[in-house]
């Protein structure tokens, strides 16, 4: 999973604050928003647990997918969640 294009989203918690990204290594993105690296959103807001993600095959996709989701309303990735993680669980230990 090193080197693959994937959309992510962190949660600050339960049916907390939402952050969508996308990078080229979901390992090493997650780390550096689990460590505070940076002045940005998600150390501001507390969004640290990795509660969804899709590899994608290029970085084209990955990028179309990522704006996609960004304009989806918050219930639709609320669902989008809890379809494949209903209990809101951290899946960083799934990742490294």
């Amino acid at each position: 999973m090193e080197r693959s294009p994937a959309v992510y989203i962190l949660a600050s918690k339960r049916n907390g604050t939402l952050y969508i990204g996308v990078t080229s290594n979901l390992v090493k993105r997650v780390w550096e928003h689990k460590q505070n690296l940076g002045e940005g959103f998600t150390r501001k807001y507390g969004v640290h647990t990795l509660v969804y993600f899709e590899m994608h095959d290029e970085m084209t996709e990955a990028i179309r997918r990522e704006k996609q989701l960004k304009k989806w309303n918050r219930l639709w990735k609320i669902e989008l969640i809890e379809k494949t993680n209903p209990d809101w669980r951290d899946l960083w230990q799934g990742i490294v």
